[in-house]
């Protein structure tokens, strides 16, 4: 009987020997700890944001993220984070940036995902349109202040974020008219930069009136919430009480004085979108994930932008390739004359703004 259970235990030692042989070992590597072995500006390139910055995100959203335990050597909530800005600093395959903190790339697009989400869910509390009387003039003022437009409250457009190709049935919906695929996004700045109202579902080949036409916001001014306070934005938009254009032909001095107002005005969008693709670069390089997570990743950078103005974070640089790459999105946007025609209530509005150009 003994001599039987002897055999039996090493039939049982030589199987598992044999299970065993070939698997490869399960190796913890140590995760470098980047707030340390990092210098200030290094950071900062590397994470485009810097770490006091970066200490200040990981608290607010902290408690949405981290595990309940460190058993396995789980990935730290900080490790997300910078996990999460280094995808948005690079566009790199998930693989690399899961290199980068020491994880599995399957670990790497959870925490991606669960990180953009919950920064994303800050947008409430960091990207607000103006409410109440006193913010609503101030905003005002501070735009009359630098740009010299009166009643401005904010400015709009829509910049391209690029993605890849979706693929399926829908996929040319997200193709746009420089003939790849994105998400076309519509957003509302104030005269320091600040997002104050971002949409980001629309595919690329929406136009920006259709996107503005079915928003919130187009529902806000035409109840009078926002009183006689004005929208800028560019011939793509159509011409309404309380959003203006600029002139096609300018024919007096007042009207060219009208337009250059205009034209300074709208700037602040313009370099809001810059600052905004330069900081994460991922977002003029490509979104290399599946198209249902691309509404958060959009939004979490529009937070994080906002709380880089807040924080007086710097812009870092980036190489003549991402700047040229930045450029192009300028020039994505097309004109529809349709939009430009006046009714009489349009043409009102833009009269009285005239006159007040015609006194200076």
């Amino acid at each position: 009987m003994n001599n039987e259970i002897s055999e039996d235990e090493d039939f049982v030692e030589l199987i598992n020997f044999i299970a065993n042989e070939h698997r490869i070992p399960r190796i913890f590597r140590q995760r470098p700890d980047y707030f340390q072995c990092l210098r200030d500006f290094e950071f900062v390139e590397r994470f485009r944001l810097s770490k006091p910055a970066v200490l200040y995100v990981h608290d607010l959203i902290r408690p949405e993220i981290e595990h309940p335990t460190d058993r396995n050597f789980a990935v730290t909530s900080r490790q997300m984070i910078l996990m999460n800005l280094r995808y948005f600093a690079s566009g790199s395959f998930l693989v690399v940036c899961g290199d980068f903190v020491g994880v599995h790339k399957s670990t790497a697009s959870r925490t991606i995902t669960r990180v953009s989400r919950a920064t994303a869910r800050l947008c409430s509390k960091f990207i607000r349109f103006p409410e109440t009387e006193e913010e609503i003039s101030v905003t005002r003022q501070e735009f009359y202040a630098k740009c010299k437009f009166p009643r401005c409250i904010g400015v709009i457009d829509c910049t391209h974020i690029k993605i890849r190709s979706p693929g399926g049935e829908d996929a040319e919906i997200y193709r746009n008219r420089k003939q790849y695929f994105s998400f076309n996004v519509q957003a509302i700045c104030n005269s320091n930069l600040k997002f104050m109202n971002i949409v980001a579902r629309w595919q690329g080949s929406a136009h920006d009136s259709t996107i503005f036409n079915n928003s919130a916001i187009r529902g806000k001014f035409e109840r009078g919430e926002m009183g006689d306070s004005l929208l800028i934005g560019d011939s793509g938009y159509p011409i309404r009480p309380f959003l203006l254009t600029k002139l096609s032909i300018a024919s007096t001095r007042a009207e060219q004085l009208y337009n250059e107002s205009i034209i300074r005005t709208r700037n602040c969008i313009e370099r809001s979108f810059g600052v905004y693709k330069r900081r994460f670069p991922i977002l003029s390089v490509g979104i290399n994930i599946h198209v249902s997570k691309v509404e958060s990743i959009i939004v979490a950078t529009a937070v994080l932008h906002n709380i880089a103005i807040d924080l007086n974070e710097i812009v870092p640089n980036i190489s003549t390739e991402m700047e040229n790459l930045i450029n192009l999105s300028f020039f994505e946007q097309g004109t529809d004359e349709q939009n430009r025609r006046l009714n009489g209530a349009n043409e009102i509005t833009r009269n009285i703004l005239i006159r007040y150009f015609e006194t200076m």
